[in-house]
């Protein structure tokens, strides 16, 4: 994919998320920025309707970031606008017991996207190398071997029609400190706390380090990641609303030949047994091909 973002990732690129900005790199009044997310909402409907219609690429989108970075926030802002019968979003948390019972990548394999629809993975395949690497639960090696069967995981996938695109929406420590407070202080926000986001604060250089880690060994060609600055919440909507706007026009998806030949069909009272009898007709020549 010949995606020329700025906030794309090369294969192989060394990372050090501490010089990375999380702010946006450009002023943008909110104004502006809803202005821009609605206009990529609305060309995103017309590429989805020519996706769905079309059944011949799926395209899955995975957001990752920590606690507060706006992967809820995210879908809700530029996916609002498509078709919800061609959209599927899942969100992975604690393997369950018999989610453990299976090879870490089982449950992200059965929420995967059929050709015509675009899957979200609100947190994704890649918790299963943060957490259980950071709380010791796996070894380095175990870790850098997820890494390698990710990589072969998303690369047979897109050989068989997946577009994949991954977004790591990069949040500074004193911005999450921020949305915590705002949470704890409005009693409206507080039911999205829980006690694991207090307890994952501790860990946040060891977050970083294993982000590194994962944008260094998966940002592959047909399966990039992007570092999107996710303290402005605008930018980010518009940043991740511009790529997939462009990712979808680059796959020039047409809309399918018609199973028969409508043109000169009249549906009126007056013409209805002859309109029948000619649809019959036609469907019939049409399934003889």
């Amino acid at each position: 994919m010949k995606l020329k973002s700025p906030h794309r990732v090369h294969h192989h690129a060394r990372i050090k998320l501490a010089k990375i900005p999380t702010k946006p790199p450009s002023a943008l009044s909110e104004d502006d920025a809803d202005a821009l997310v609605k206009k990529h909402r609305e060309q995103l409907a017309a590429l989805q309707e020519v996706l769905y219609a079309s059944q011949s690429k799926a395209v899955l989108i995975v957001l990752q970031g920590m606690d507060t970075a706006g992967k809820d926030g995210t879908i809700r802002h530029i996916f609002s606008g498509i078709n919800p019968q061609g959209c599927d979003v899942s969100s992975f948390k604690t393997p369950t017991p018999i989610e453990s019972r299976h090879d870490f990548l089982w449950r992200c394999q059965k929420r995967l996207p059929a050709c015509g629809m675009i899957g979200i993975f609100n947190r994704s395949h890649y918790e299963d190398v943060l957490v259980p690497r950071i709380h010791g639960k796996i070894t380095e090696k175990t870790a850098r071997r997820r890494l390698r069967e990710i990589n072969a995981w998303e690369s047979t996938l897109a050989a068989n029609g997946t577009i994949i695109l991954k977004f790591y929406l990069h949040l500074s420590h004193a911005e999450q400190t921020r949305r915590l407070q705002s949470r704890i202080d409005t009693p409206d926000k507080r039911w999205k706390l829980s006690p694991a986001d207090f307890a994952e604060r501790p860990f946040w250089p060891k977050y970083m380090d294993a982000y590194e880690q994962i944008l260094h060994h998966t940002s592959q060609r047909k399966a990039p990641w992007f570092i999107i600055p996710s303290d402005d919440k605008s930018y980010r909507n518009v940043a991740i609303s511009t790529i997939l706007v462009e990712a979808l026009r680059e796959l020039k998806l047409q809309y399918p030949a018609p199973t028969f030949n409508p043109r000169g069909l009249n549906l009126s009272k007056q013409d209805a047994a002859a309109t029948s009898k000619k649809v019959a007709t036609r469907v019939a020549k049409a399934t003889t091909k």
